[in-house]
């Protein structure tokens, strides 16, 4: 696992260990291709990483030129790994590590908001897990987003995620290997 692109690009992240499947980081080849479509949108950005599990995503964003990075993650092993690949890549100042349970709503990330909302939110809870709807629906409702705020989804390839949901309409499915990103915008 490393950062693809940007200031830490070909850095090696630390992984979970081989035995441990409470943490499914999103593949190098897929997060290449998800951060090859939403390129252009990331300088300056600030980025949401829920469920980060290894925060390789929220890494990648922040080696990419996110001006600000929240990962979020409720798992205290996930939580260490993640904190151990922010020093990897030295990005202590850009990123920030929040240890919060998503099951239990969005509310208490409500502090950790950019004053203008977050531009890019990446949401990949354990595979049917059936967090998505709640998140997407708490997202609307929290306040969380910027006005152009674009969402992304992860999921199983074969699940059925909704195509409009508290004001969030689906503009696109990019599907790779098992893994699929369904993007969401504002109506």
């Amino acid at each position: 696992m490393r950062i693809i692109a940007g200031r830490n690009r070909g850095r090696s992240l630390k992984a979970p260990a081989k035995n441990d499947f409470s943490i499914r980081p999103t593949s190098d080849r897929a997060r290449e291709s998800l951060f090859n479509i939403i390129g252009p949108r990331i300088t300056g950005a600030r980025f949401l990483d829920l469920f980060a599990g290894t925060g390789a995503v929220g890494l990648e964003a922040e080696s990419r030129g996110a001006d600000e990075t929240v990962l979020v993650e409720a798992n205290p092993g996930a939580n260490r790994l993640i904190a151990a690949n922010i020093a990897i890549c030295a990005a202590a100042d850009r990123c920030r590590l929040i240890m919060c349970d998503l099951g239990h709503g969005l509310s208490p990330l409500v502090k950790a908001m950019p004053d203008a909302g977050f531009d890019l939110v990446f949401l990949d809870p354990p595979y049917e897990s059936g967090f998505h709807e709640p998140i997407l629906a708490g997202l609307s409702a929290s306040g969380l987003m910027a006005p152009d705020c674009l969402v992304i989804a992860e999921e199983r390839r074969g699940a059925d995620l909704p195509e409009e949901l508290s004001g969030l309409v689906i503009s696109q499915i990019r599907r790779y290997g098992e893994n699929a990103f369904w993007f969401y915008n504002r109506e």
